[in-house]
């Protein structure tokens, strides 16, 4: 007889509570409803290939197991961490004999589908357009920027959510009560502050609220109020979700979502909605380095000459971040976020500089005008360059009203139009000015656009 001491371990929380049928499944309303696409996907027999996008946790590979239990087919599955052509050609051929030999179905439930390289995804195509196998991908990534576009056309692709902190509470509950494949029989209750926390904690990922659940289990050792049950404290929870981090993913949608909501915020001069999106990419893991660069561009692109200071401002955040590290550091950026988000808005100098990128790449290469050349040679002064040049301090207000600065034969541009905030409202008088001088100077070739 085996010792209970050489059992095998069981298997954790997460697997023993996988839902079972349609109606074990906590969340996906918006595709799991009556009448909605997936549910009647859930109840057919013959199955559609589709791509499930959607957070850690969400349920893809559930969802998965559940429409092949539903359709009767064979359910294979491949992680794309894993796998190569040698794996997917070894399932189609077992897809292949299961059809030939017993005239069974198969799905190809591939995780992490975005993990497959280009020539992966071409060595699953053909099996998928000819009906050896039903294709199922799931993905944290979008699947529009890493699956191949012949792949992507021929599956529908359902977008998942992240669970509800009330879906998560119920699924707590559910795991605490169940005897077959929950901790039913340890006969735990847990407090409500307990249960709030880890639901919190788990961020939307029904896996990482039970893997935390179980841990809290092992805790919950003071007896409960209601004669003998052990119960699951808010010190417990506390102890087992310390350390934990939010949802993020760096380099991957959430990465990029995340750092574009902060960009908007500053743009839309919301300082509270900036300080959130910075603390939640702080907090989730990211760089703070890199935070500090986007935040210099934002300062350029979206503050620009309406108020110089937010770009010094931003650089010495940066500073400050290299000097003092975390989490000293990551005050400064703050204060930089909150100083930009607050500061006159302008894209002027953003907007002119593509413009002049623009013109630079469609001009070829025109020359520089000879009187605006450097002559620092005997020959170079013989040949007249910067000859005819007029010093422009030599000017009344060091203005050469009338100079042209642009290559000869190419119309005069006006890239820059400043707007009326800010410091650029000074700005925009001065140029007002000086082109009034250049008109009475009799300056030829006038500006391009607005």
């Amino acid at each position: 007889m085996t010792s209970k001491s050489s059992e095998a371990p069981p298997p954790p929380l997460a697997e023993r509570m996988r839902p079972r049928s349609l109606a074990d499944v906590m969340g996906q309303r918006h595709l799991l409803g009556d009448g909605r696409p997936l549910a009647r996907a859930l109840g057919s027999e013959r199955p559609h290939s589709m791509i499930f996008w959607g957070p850690p946790g969400s349920g893809k590979t559930t969802l998965a197991r559940l429409l092949a239990g539903a359709s009767g087919w064979r359910f294979l599955r491949l992680s794309a961490v894993l796998a190569g052509v040698k794996d997917i050609r070894a399932a189609v051929a077992e897809a292949k004999a299961a059809r030939e030999q017993a005239g069974q179905g198969s799905i190809l439930f591939v995780d992490e589908v975005h993990r497959f390289n280009k020539s992966q995804q071409d060595a699953l195509l053909p099996h998928v357009e000819d009906g050896t196998v039903v294709f199922i991908g799931a993905t944290t990534e979008n699947p529009s920027f890493e699956l191949n576009n012949a792949l992507l056309s021929r599956a529908r692709v359902y977008v998942l959510k992240a669970l509800e902190a009330a879906d998560l509470e119920g699924l707590i509950d559910r795991a605490l009560a169940d005897t077959e494949h929950g901790l039913g029989e340890l006969r735990l209750d847990i407090e409500p502050q307990a249960r709030a926390l880890i639901a919190a904690a788990a961020d939307g990922d029904a896996r990482r609220a039970l893997n935390l659940l179980e841990l809290a289990a092992d805790f919950a050792l003071e007896p409960g109020a209601d004669g003998g049950e052990r119960a699951i404290g808010a010190e417990a929870a506390r102890l087992v979700i310390e350390g934990g981090v939010r949802r993020f993913d760096k380099g991957g949608e959430a990465f990029y979502d995340q750092i574009s909501a902060l960009h908007k915020s500053v743009r839309g001069s919301a300082p509270d909605a900036a300080l959130y999106w910075l603390a939640r990419m702080i907090d989730g893991g990211c760089d703070p380095l890199y935070l500090a660069r986007r935040i210099v561009r934002m300062a350029s692109e979206d503050i620009g000459n309406a108020d110089p200071r937010g770009l010094t401002l931003a650089m010495n955040a940066w500073d400050a971040q290299q000097r003092l590290g975390s989490p000293e550091g990551e005050l400064a950026l703050a204060q930089a976020v909150v100083y930009l988000a607050c500061a006159p808005k302008s894209n002027a100098v953003y907007a002119a500089w593509n413009e002049a990128l623009a013109d630079a790449r469609s001009h070829g290469s025109p020359e520089v005008p000879v009187h605006l050349r450097n002559a620092p040679t005997k020959l170079m002064k013989q040949l007249g360059y910067g000859a005819a040049y007029r010093y422009a301090h030599d000017e009344p207000d060091a203005y050469a009203a009338g100079e042209r600065y642009f290559p000869d034969g190419m119309d005069e541009r006006r890239y820059y139009i400043p707007v009326e905030r800010g410091l650029e409202i000074k700005i925009r008088e001065k140029l007002a000015r000086l082109r009034e001088l250049d008109q009475a100077a009799g300056k030829d070739g006038g500006p391009r656009g607005r």
